[in-house]
Formats: C-alpha cells, structure tokens, sequence
C-alpha cells in the first residue's frame, strides 16, 4: 500500500512537470508558431501577401498602417499611409483609386483585415493584407523608417502580450504601457 502511495505520488509529480510549461520570453518562438498565431488572429476575409511576395512587386503598391498613430510614429514600412484603426474612415482613403493595388498591415494583421473588410465593402477590388504584418515583416528582416523616414529597429510592441512576437530587428520593442 506505502509503494502504491509513493508510485501515484511520483506519478502525479511527472505529469505535472510534462504539463507546465515555462512562458516564453520576447523572441523566443519559431516561425511556425508565429504563423500560428497569427492565423488565429485573421479570418481570411482578405487575400494574405507575405513580406517576399510584397518585395517582389514590380507595380506599384498603395501601404496602408491601420494601427494607431502613435504606433506608426514609431515606425512603419517605408512609404506606408498612416489610416489607423479604432477612429478609421473612408474618408481616409478618399483620394485612391478604387483599382489600385493595396496592401493593409497592423501589428499581426487582425485589425488590418478588418480595415481591409471595409475598403472591399466601399468598392476597393484590389485589396490585400500583409500576413503577419509590421511584426513578420521586421522578424523577417524588412526594414521601417520612424516619423523623419530614418530606418530603425524600433517597433510599437501594442504592449508586451503582443511585443514578445517581435523577434528581429534588434528589436527594441515599445510598448503602450498596459500588461
């Protein structure tokens, strides 16, 4: 009876410790769980284009950053329109053309493909959004310019739920301060 005790005791003790995980830290994730992730994140109301298929355009692409101004401010891809996200209009988008080819990005691509939803729905037919976003494009070695067009290796992170998918850049990760 003692053995069976010890037994369940130390049985219960070795699946415990298969089961608890250790957090990760900022940076410290494969690309196939930030793909992951941000497939969670993104319903597939919008056409995704990766970072290398972006590159590799030849025409001419219209960026639009659908985070937060003061999350653009930090930095954003290069040549990218900021149009946000909470206080977003179509009023913003007012002067594109209707066929041009554009491209939405936030921080992972949820509020991006919600932007993306309502310029489909106002009549943009070419409208795409950047898989994995301002993060994938950074971990993936892309550059971003601050608000003087400067590169940097800065990013908003949203805050550090969110920053720890940063993993490149040197990555200095901002954050808006909330957990």
């Amino acid at each position: 009876m003692k053995n069976t005790y010890y037994f369940l005791q130390l049985l219960i003790l070795v699946l415990f410790c298969q089961c608890y995980t250790t957090p990760k830290l900022a940076g410290q994730f494969t690309a196939q769980e930030f793909d992951e992730m941000a497939l969670q994140m993104a319903e597939g109301t919008v056409p995704d284009i990766t970072p290398q298929e972006l590159v590799k355009l030849k025409e001419e692409v219209i960026l639009l950053d659908a985070r937060e101004l003061e999350e653009y401010q930090v930095s954003h891809i290069p040549n990218a329109i900021w149009v946000g996200y909470d206080d977003f209009t179509l009023d913003r988008v007012k002067d594109l053309s209707k066929t041009a080819t554009i491209v939405t990005y936030c921080s992972v691509g949820y509020r991006s493909e919600r932007i993306g939803e309502k310029l489909q729905k106002a009549g943009f037919e070419n409208v795409n959004n950047l898989k994995g976003s301002i993060f994938r494009w950074m971990n993936e070695g892309y550059p971003v310019v601050n608000m003087k067009a400067l590169e940097t290796d800065e990013v908003h992170g949203f805050n550090k739920k969110w920053g720890k998918w940063v993993k490149k850049g040197k990555g200095k990760v901002v954050y808006d301060g909330t957990e």
